[in-house]
């Protein structure tokens, strides 16, 4: 394991920020109790299992990560692994005669200590030359051993219990080596592959949760380049369309990191970003529950019960800072978590000019959705047909697929930019037909969906 130089180091410091909002999502959910049902299925993103549990579960052992680079000459390569290992907690309590049990939950003045697992961050960093990448490239395995550790819980002096933590021993490797790529500029494929090598096997009952110590936990990749560039997976330059198209990364996706002009920094995500993400400014702390809305959680937590809190704080420190947090937010910081406007423009037009847009439906006199017609079988359909819904299965939303048979009354025919024809449409018998019409919200189908009618 080679330490990382500084400066390098210090590139990576941005794209760990991303890392530690997107991928320890879900590390405990509102409300952040271990007793909460919801945090029992905890760590939903690159889970790299051992491939004995692996083989029969929707888990994977492997991530792979492929990008195009441009080194220049003698440039190294900085590779840092990053993931949680998971750390079990257990709980015991002091037994009068001596000795400990261990109990569900242990209940202290600030806190109430459940069991739980910890996530404890390790790091695997390599710096390579690029050179030495190529032909066979380089295979680093790497072993955490197994570890154990006491803490005593006191109060007023005396030790009333004590917390058991074990890490258990985990195995990897990572294997990275680079291939040429034709162009008319120096450019190599980059292929790194992350693999959980530990040799645990599960017992016949064996569940996730047995898996996870023996697990790399939200596993991801930091790659940077002293001297070169990669290039965007989804926006490359022309040349190097075919040879990025030719990439494949499996359960991760590599984007480039850092400011609009930064290319020498990736981070190989297992959740899908776009180059160059970032964390809203506004966001005054990590609250670690996937999909979270700052304004809501953090006005919810703050409403949480004394006891709540006091068991959330015993459950995580990552728990009891989101607690705090919210706890001692100022009203002007909330105040910033309803929204923001990153950029403004001129709506207005110079004077003696009107802006208008390159294609206005209701100012082109050729469109009229009101009087327009289409020809279906041979019929002309219109504002007023009745029609038979019959949804196609390639493009239809799913719940129209309900409607199949139901009969409809076209409420006007409708041309997109494209030149594609739709049918806006109300469902006969729908008791909200009349609203909907009166608000303008309707179905919509395409002519080949739809079987003209006779009219009674």
């Amino acid at each position: 394991m080679t330490l990382l130089p500084a400066e390098i180091d210090a590139r990576f410091a941005v794209a760990r920020q991303i890392a530690d909002a997107v991928l320890f999502e879900g590390y405990v959910l509102y409300p952040y109790r271990a007793s909460a049902a919801k945090n029992r299925l905890r760590w939903q993103f690159g889970v790299l299992v051992p491939p004995g549990y692996g083989q029969d579960s929707a888990e994977h052992s492997t991530q792979r990560t492929e990008c195009v680079m441009e080194p220049r000459r003698g440039a190294a390569l900085a590779v840092q692994l990053r993931f949680l290992r998971a750390q079990r907690r257990t709980v015991q309590r002091a037994l009068p005669e001596g000795g400990f049990e261990t109990v569900q939950e242990l209940e202290l003045a600030d806190r109430v200590l459940q069991a739980w697992d910890e996530g404890v961050e390790e790091r695997v960093e390599l710096l390579l030359p690029v050179e030495k990448l190529a032909d066979d490239g380089v295979l680093h395995p790497f072993r955490l051993a197994a570890r154990e550790e006491q803490e005593p819980i006191q109060r007023d002096g005396a030790v009333i219990g004590r917390l058991l933590r074990r890490r258990e021993q985990l195995d990897g490797v990572l294997r990275l080596r680079t291939q040429e790529v034709p162009g008319p500029y120096r450019a190599v494929r980059l292929t790194a592959v992350v693999e959980n090598t530990s040799a645990w096997l599960p017992p016949p009952d064996g569940r996730r949760a047995d898996a996870l110590p023996y697990s790399l936990v939200s596993a991801h990749l930091l790659l940077a380049l002293d001297r070169g560039a990669f290039l965007s997976a989804t926006d490359p330059p022309q040349w190097a369309r075919a040879a990025v198209a030719e990439c494949r990364s499996e359960h991760t996706w590599p984007v480039l990191v850092g400011g609009p002009q930064c290319e020498d920094v990736v981070l190989s995500s297992p959740i899908i970003l776009e180059d160059h993400p970032q964390v809203a400014p506004e966001s005054p702390g990590a609250l670690y529950d996937a999909t979270e809305i700052d304004e809501i959680l953090a006005l919810r937590t703050a409403a949480l019960t004394d006891r709540e809190k006091r068991e959330a704080r015993g459950t995580d420190e990552r728990a009891g800072a989101v607690i705090d947090l919210a706890d001692s937010m100022p009203a002007e910081v909330l105040e910033r978590l309803h929204g923001a406007v990153r950029a403004l423009r001129e709506v207005t037009a110079p004077t003696g000019e009107q802006e208008q847009p390159w294609w206005d439906p209701g100012n082109d006199r050729e469109v009229d959705p009101e009087r327009d017609q289409v020809v279906v079988d041979g019929r002309s359909v219109g504002a007023g047909s009745r029609v038979l819904l019959k949804p196609g299965r390639r493009r239809t939303d799913a719940q129209d697929l309900f409607l199949h048979g139901r009969t409809a009354l076209v409420e006007a025919v409708l041309h997109d930019v494209d030149g594609s024809v739709h049918l806006a449409v109300t469902v006969e018998g729908d008791p909200g037909a009349d609203l909907w019409r009166a608000q303008g919200r309707f179905r919509y189908f395409q002519p080949d969906e739809v079987a003209p009618l006779e009219e009674t």
